[in-house]
């Protein structure tokens, strides 16, 4: 894994000089060449062109087998990514790019939740062989908050960790570092807050948002007291795992719940982890408003499992954003993280989604096929007013997808 480093002085345009992507970012086979060789007859008296196709030539002493076996560790080379470090007004941020830079295609940006890293949240997602289709026509960015990536040293005591409305203001130092115009980002939880931050503030850099298990609202004196009587009888680890995964969830304690909560448990940084958990918990109010100002301009997906911890929160945020740009899938049987639990589903609501944004209108679905009837779903608002919305919900038998213009839906099953 190839690691640089870069520095940004300032959030403001041109404050530091673009870097481009490393070599190693690139590396696409080469087609098949024709070269005209001059072949000698046995006497030697006259010379003949001779039309010889090289398909990628063998060096002295390789064979086919040992051809291929290059090829592909020059492929999970490159798989690898590169991983970057970039100084910002609020501390140093790292990223790992994958993939190369498509023409007139923005990056696909992730930014993952509380307790996690960019691996932990989104590599089940961006491994699973449905998504393959799409991280070969983006390039991606995979962000980690500062001090939650691997091997990060932990941070002195009264260290002052950035506030999440900060974390957005060090997005535009990753953009800038990479020369990258524009972004649909992905984000979980507090990185969900983080990139609709980053949204309000710069709209024209952000073609679509998929924000799972995004909660908008800052926290009531309700849910500070809650907060605080937990915090008297719960480790910071069981916080933070009861905000990440349903009840049900933590009480069958599966494979999954196992595995996360000896992740979290075990953190050698798992005070940075406090610090960034805290810094959630002291976030502002988004106030998105319907018909209002104060609203993400472009197309979003909201996603939540079914009796997920958030869901309230989520339904809520729907009912605040416009609803000819906004999609919600719901999502059951898939928990508190549906990007670890469902990849599948998710992925293929995912490729609809960016169909809707006019890329990738040639893919294929191949989890959900598409059925012949639509329908319009109605969404209510907090205030008891009903709204139009497009509405998705998925099970392991069938589910709806977005398709065509905004406020529609599709039924479909798989």
């Amino acid at each position: 894994m190839t690691r640089t480093t870069g520095h940004c002085d300032t959030l403001a345009a041109g404050a530091a000089k673009p870097k481009g992507l490393g070599a190693s970012c690139t590396g696409a086979a080469k087609a098949p060449v024709k070269k005209n060789v001059k072949v000698a007859s046995a006497t030697m008296t006259e010379l003949q062109e001779v039309q010889i196709t090289e398909e990628k030539p063998l060096l002295p002493g390789q064979t086919p087998e040992m051809a291929k076996e290059a090829e592909l560790a020059a492929r999970i080379l490159l798989d690898r990514g590169q991983t970057h470090s970039v100084e910002t007004p609020y501390g140093a941020v790292t990223f790992t790019v994958y993939g190369t830079p498509k023409p007139k295609r923005p990056a696909i940006l992730t930014y993952h939740d509380v307790g996690l890293n960019y691996k932990s949240c989104f590599q089940p997602l961006f491994q699973s062989g449905d998504m393959q289709e799409i991280i070969q026509n983006f390039v991606r960015v995979h962000v980690d908050a500062p001090g939650m990536e691997e091997g990060a040293p932990v941070y002195p005591v009264g260290y002052q960790y950035p506030s999440l409305d900060q974390l957005a203001d060090t997005i535009p130092c990753i953009l800038q570092y990479l020369n990258f115009s524009t972004i649909i980002g992905v984000g979980v939880g507090a990185g969900a807050y983080i990139l609709s931050r980053y949204a309000l503030n710069h709209q024209d850099t952000v073609e679509g948002l998929v924000l799972i298990n995004i909660d908008p609202n800052a926290k009531g004196w309700m849910d500070w007291a809650a907060h605080k009587l937990t915090g008297l009888t719960s480790s910071i680890p069981e916080m933070i795992l009861g905000h990440l995964f349903s009840q049900e969830e933590l009480s069958g304690n599966s494979e999954l719940i196992q595995k996360y909560r000896n992740i979290i448990t075990h953190a050698p940084n798992l005070e940075n982890i406090e610090l960034y958990w805290n810094s959630y918990n002291n976030r502002r109010d988004l106030n998105f408003e319907r018909g209002g100002d104060i609203t993400l301009k472009c197309p979003v997906m909201l996603v939540v499992g079914d009796q997920a911890p958030h869901e309230e929160a989520v339904v809520e945020c729907n009912s605040k954003l416009d609803p000819t740009q906004t999609s919600f899938l719901k999502m059951a049987d898939s928990g508190g993280q549906p990007q670890l639990t469902q990849p599948g589903k998710l992925t293929e609501a995912f490729k609809y989604f960016l169909q809707g944004m006019g890329y990738m209108a040639s893919s294929c679905m191949t989890r959900l096929s598409r059925s012949r009837t639509a329908s319009l779903t109605s969404a209510a608002s907090i205030d008891g007013s009903r709204s139009r919305a497009r509405t998705l919900s998925q099970s392991s038998e069938s589910g709806t997808l977005p398709s065509g213009p905004p406020g529609h839906t599709m039924e479909v099953s798989c």
